[in-house]
């Protein structure tokens, strides 16, 4: 077998040295990890090993600091069929699973979404109970919401250190009165004055009761010109926030050079604010019905474990050219019905294969293994001793699969993956 060490020490210090003066957050949206775990799905590494010890603590071992919970005002008034999607994280949701995150010595960012139910750029109801039309009172009731449930996270130790008033806010918020359109047009009755007027008495809220936290506002990508015209006109209402936060799937918005060009106009315009990934994901296999989806990306990245893990390193490899870039963060990487009795346990009532688990094996996918590569603080790269005789298919840095279950003496110099961990062959 050829000869396997670290990466020189000169190449790890070369790391070292350019993240050494930034803080930076590698993590995803756990927000029904709990339920998971509640119901009994079981969690194995990449090789097969249970994960005992809870699972915030074993993302912590694999190198992830953050994590992101979303919350709704009374999830009680989601449509089943929403209920059934996951909507359930109200206040006492997240207090607990925000003091869990705490606890484990992670950072927490809260995801207001201001509604009973999912918001996206299709729909952002207003809740049921907030039944003014009003958009001064509107503004006043979302401004002592969130510094009611800002109030409550604090006292039972779960404050969080980045908050979003608001998700996925490109076309606003509080439909119908906070409908616009990402250049400032009404729209539906709605105007971008009354949405902004929302964001920022949530904002008001945030600075008044969480000093300390960042503020987040977070837009998507389904048209880049949208995210840019957006915080072009947000500008000349407030410039009172701290991080870019930007949704990015690609099989909805397209290849890495799209985003790229995104981030070098955000942060030409923009120098002064931090960029984000507040949400990722792409497939590692298809829904189990074949269902096809309308994207271009499946032959850049093959919907399999390889293609996963290749988009996750091409992604973190061009996230990390930009010093703004300081956040990357998986949506739903806990997904796992494995464990359960499908016809009665289910957790959702959607399968969601860009998890970073095997819904039918339970095992940890190999792009979970890289997330850490984001944060640039070390090679990455495992010690393995020349005699190792290690199973596990093998892949090399792309993705490919090189080898089926060990690590050939022939394998040509080079990075590889075996069981979601870096190598290298001199």
């Amino acid at each position: 077998m050829k000869k396997i060490n670290f990466l020189s020490a000169i190449l790890l210090c070369l790391a070292i040295a350019t993240t050494a003066n930034a803080q930076k957050y590698a993590g995803g949206d756990i927000s029904l990890l709990p339920k998971y775990e509640a119901n009994g799905a079981k969690y194995y590494t990449n090789d097969g090993q249970l994960i005992t010890g809870g699972m915030l603590q074993y993302f912590k071992q694999q190198g992830l600091n953050a994590m992101r919970v979303r919350l709704f005002v009374d999830p009680s008034q989601a449509s089943a069929t929403h209920q059934g999607e996951g909507v359930c994280q109200d206040l006492a949701f997240v207090k607990d699973l925000g003091k869990q995150i705490k606890d484990a010595g992670m950072k927490f960012m809260l995801d207001f979404h201001y509604s009973d139910t999912w918001t996206d750029p299709g729909k952002h109801s207003t809740p049921a109970s907030w039944t003014s039309s009003d958009p001064d009172v509107l503004a006043e009731t979302l401004y002592n919401y969130t510094k009611d449930c800002l109030n409550e996270l604090k006292a039972y130790g779960a404050e969080p250190d980045f908050v979003q008033p608001g998700n996925e806010i490109t076309y606003g918020m509080l439909w119908p009165t906070g409908h616009c359109y990402p250049d400032g047009g009404s729209h539906s009755g709605g105007t971008f004055a009354n949405f902004a007027k929302y964001l920022q008495a949530g904002i008001k809220a945030i600075r008044e009761t969480c000093p300390q936290a960042k503020v987040v506002i977070q837009t998507e990508m389904s048209k880049a010109v949208n995210v840019t015209n957006f915080y072009k006109t947000l500008k000349s209402y407030t410039n009172d926030y701290d991080v870019i936060g930007i949704s990015y799937y690609p099989y909805y918005h397209g290849l890495l050079s799209t985003m790229e060009n995104v981030i070098k106009t955000l942060h030409n315009d923009y120098p002064d604010k931090k960029i984000e990934i507040v949400e990722t994901g792409y497939y590692h296999k298809w829904y189990p019905d074949n269902a096809t989806y309308p994207v271009s990306t499946f032959p850049t990245w093959p919907a399999t474990e390889a293609g996963q893990l290749q988009f996750t390193n091409d992604l973190i490899q061009m996230l990390n050219k930009y010093d703004c870039v300081d956040g990357l963060y998986w949506w739903f990487p806990e997904a796992n019905e494995y464990g359960l009795n499908w016809s009665t346990q289910r957790v959702t009532d959607n399968w969601y294969n860009a998890s970073l688990f095997d819904n039918e094996t339970g095992k940890a996918m190999s792009a979970l293994y890289v997330l850490k590569d984001f944060l640039g603080n070390s090679s990455g790269i495992e010690n393995v001793s020349s005699d190792s005789h290690r199973e596990g298919t093998v892949y090399d840095i792309q993705g490919r699969k090189v080898a089926e279950d060990h690590i050939p003496a022939t394998l040509p110099k080079g990075i590889y993956i075996q069981n979601g961990k870096k190598f290298i062959v001199k």
